[in-house]
């Protein structure tokens, strides 16, 4: 039987939760060659998956997956050793995982090495590399990294400032559904920064982020409605 047939078996099992079984095939498949089942592998033994739960024996499977250039198993890694789950917790180790994965095109570990980029996690602090990254991560559809280059931008923080780019990127974000970037747009049309005044517009995104759990946005839209400006 061709691989694409039993992974199809084995994800059937897996989706019906019969993990023993799924996790048998799946190693089987991997035994063949097949990197993104070797990478499912560890992911068993990561959340304990029809096997006893063990940080080690994932590590050991994502390792081959990286090693043999899976970018889930780097980001992976990356994780457990961001969070020191079955290893040495490391920052820089962390980073040079996610970016790994990042290289590979893989839109959560762009967010997430430009995010350490910008904050000098586990590497020199490098706005400009932030900046890069983020926009390699909004590329591929991120809302939060459309956010947040859209702040470096409205700060001119690693990247030449523009009121203009950050509204640009600020309202991708928000209609990606990302609470902060509906705040930020709400700002942004609050202060007529890029684009022109419109309270209307604030209220409407700082609504959106306040229904959503958005704390800042919350409060203003509470503090408005006791003071009678709006009725929700």
């Amino acid at each position: 039987m061709p691989n694409s047939e039993l992974k199809a078996e084995a994800l059937e099992l897996f989706n019906a939760k019969e993990y023993p079984e799924a996790l048998e095939l799946y190693q089987y498949i991997a035994g063949k060659g097949d990197l993104p089942s070797l990478a499912t592998v560890g992911y068993f033994y990561h959340n304990g998956l029809g096997v006893e739960q063990s940080y080690s024996k994932a590590i050991e499977y994502y390792q081959k997956a990286s090693d043999a250039g899976d970018h889930t198993s780097s980001f992976n890694l990356g994780l457990l050793y961001l969070r020191g789950l079955g290893v040495e917790k490391s920052s820089e180790k962390a980073h040079e995982y996610y970016l790994k994965a990042a290289t590979k095109g893989m839109p959560q570990a762009q967010f997430d090495v430009a995010l350490m980029f910008e904050n000098g996690e586990g590497c020199t602090q490098n706005y400009s590399e932030s900046a890069f990254w983020y926009e390699e991560s909004a590329k591929r559809g991120n809302a939060e990294a459309f956010n947040n280059l859209g702040a470096l931008y409205k700060e001119g923080i690693g990247v030449e400032q523009s009121d203009k780019k950050a509204y640009i990127l600020f309202k991708q974000s928000a209609t990606r559904n990302s609470p902060q970037g509906q705040f930020n747009l709400g700002a942004m049309y609050d202060q007529g920064l890029g684009c022109e005044a419109n309270q209307e517009k604030a209220i409407e995104w700082c609504r959106k982020a306040s229904f959503q759990g958005h704390q800042k946005a919350k409060d203003i839209m509470h503090r408005m409605q006791q003071d009678g400006q709006i009725v929700f």
